[in-house]
């Protein structure tokens, strides 16, 4: 099947940073997680796709067309969601709906009446007495109440607590539950995507470092932990990313079957998403 979106090549030049001809895709029904430290190109690169910056190269499609600024039809298909309220703060969340309903063809005020009561935000209050989370709110139910069919969402989670954390991950799960609908999700909280995430797209220095199933990351991958005389003893090749902390060196494998079969007398631990991004920022990548 199709996928419901595909980056190819898509490149930025900023002066002292350049997205590097980066390439991944968003399958229907599924759920992407876009992971990277700070300034590694994840906000760069959702600006790109929805052509709110201009791209240097590459190409954006969305629902197998090419993505541009006058196709106005595309972009009412997608939801968007970014970290911090992008409504006047004098508004109400009852005038966001008028303006809303003036933007969008397929806007539903029921729907978007559903989800001011579930996430508790009164529709007669301005915007500026809201904490962070209920700005975060009530941005994800604008995006969600105009039927789109691809989720775009920049850090959506940050702000809330893990209560409210936790509601709306169970929001967007069952958003894709309809195999039509996608969600490409860039966030600093991998828990989250650990959760509900069924790809992870790592992004570094501008440049996709993997693009991968969420269960080969969390069920394939391991850690070797050993001294300095156990590492000098590794094969090179089956190392992916390593890093020195005092006596211990932490190693990451791709296969951690294989490196448990292979190093009998080596610990060899479960490796988070963290731990993974964390091995490759701070550490030494030798494959």
């Amino acid at each position: 099947m199709e996928p419901i979106l595909q980056v190819e090549n898509l490149t930025k030049q900023y002066p002292g940073f350049t997205l590097d001809h980066i390439s991944f895709s968003v399958p229907r029904g599924t759920i992407v997680g876009l992971i990277g430290e700070n300034g590694a190109g994840k906000s760069t690169t959702l600006k790109a796709i929805l052509d709110l910056i201009r791209k240097d190269d590459g190409t954006v499609c969305l629902f197998g067309q090419e993505l541009t600024e006058d196709r106005k039809d595309i972009k009412e298909d997608i939801g968007v969601v970014f970290d911090g309220i992008h409504f006047h703060e004098t508004l109400t969340p009852k005038k966001v709906e008028k303006i809303s309903e003036a933007a969008y063809k397929q806007w539903d005020p029921q729907v978007y009446q559903s989800y001011l009561r579930q996430f508790a935000l009164p529709a007669d209050k301005e915007i500026k007495t809201f904490s962070k989370g209920m700005k975060m709110k009530l941005s994800i139910a604008v995006a969600l109440s105009h039927d789109p069919k691809l989720l775009i969402l920049d850090e959506a989670t940050s702000g809330l607590d893990p209560v409210m954390r936790d509601d709306i991950l169970d929001v967007f799960m069952d958003f894709v539950q309809d195999e039509s609908h996608s969600i490409l999700m860039s966030s600093h909280i991998t828990t989250d995507l650990e959760k509900i995430a069924d790809y992870i797209t790592f992004i570094h220095k501008g440049k996709i470092i993997f693009d991968k199933s969420k269960d080969e990351l969390i069920y394939d991958y391991g850690i070797i932990r050993c001294n300095s005389s156990q590492f000098e003893k590794l094969d090179k090749e089956d190392i992916l990313a390593c890093r020195k902390r005092d006596y211990q060196w932490d190693v990451l494998v791709a296969n951690k079957e294989k490196a448990a079969r292979k190093y009998k007398d080596y610990v060899i631990d479960h490796a988070a998403i963290d731990d993974i991004l964390l091995l490759y920022v701070k550490g030494d990548v030798l494959s």
